[in-house]
């Protein structure tokens, strides 16, 4: 049974246009009338997560974007302090703007030493915590951090109660697997990265350019 054609489908292409610019104007006239509340500014607790590709290459975006606003940044890599990143090898251009620690020794199925685990993670947790407290920096990056508090590498109260008191201008990206329900409490922006399709799963190598 053939549905019956909708009111727009009937209507000329100068009638299209005139009912899409009443519906424009309508729209924008309520976007402005929210976007008039939103006054407020601060610097944010972003997480993301999700077990899909793309969480770090989102926050590098984020940290390339303030890099193009005069921003300082800090970069603390928790895990992939062995990996050579095209990424790393473009900030490390702006050491001005830009400090970068990667201090993490890989995953942990690559280390198999649990113990030395916990120690890159205490030690990178330290220069975080100092980078945050450093008001001359706008942005800091916690790169893959939610992998050490998954394998309880940090205690989450102690890494949740300094970032309730970071500096209030200061902008902090999370990022990787399984973030702990305490820390996306106290986010103000949580982004969980879905997967559909992965070429990983087809047996392709991770690649410059997409993966590092």
């Amino acid at each position: 049974m053939n549905k019956p054609p909708k009111k727009i489908d009937l209507m000329s292409e100068q009638e299209r246009n005139d009912y899409h610019a009443k519906k424009m104007e309508k729209k924008k006239a309520a976007r402005d009338k929210m976007l008039a509340t939103k006054t407020k500014e601060k610097g944010l607790i972003i997480v993301h997560t999700g077990k899909g590709k793309g969480k770090s290459t989102a926050a590098f975006g984020m940290v390339f974007r303030a890099l193009g606003h005069g921003f300082k940044i800090g970069i603390v890599q928790f895990v992939k302090g062995k990996w050579g990143t095209g990424e790393r090898d473009i900030l490390e251009k702006f050491p001005e703007q830009v400090t970068i620690k990667a201090m993490g020794e890989g995953f942990t199925w690559d280390t198999q030493d649990r113990a030395r685990d916990i120690r890159a993670a205490k030690a990178a947790w330290e220069m975080a915590k100092e980078m945050i407290m450093d008001k001359s920096y706008k942005m800091i990056l916690l790169d893959e951090l939610n992998i050490c508090l998954r394998y309880d590498y940090l205690d989450i109260k102690e890494v949740v109660e300094f970032l309730k008191n970071k500096p209030i201008d200061t902008h902090v990206i999370i990022t990787g697997r399984n973030a702990k329900e305490e820390l996306i409490e106290i986010a103000d922006l949580v982004t969980e990265m879905s997967m559909i399709k992965h070429p990983f799963r087809s047996g392709i190598k991770a690649q410059a350019g997409i993966e590092f």
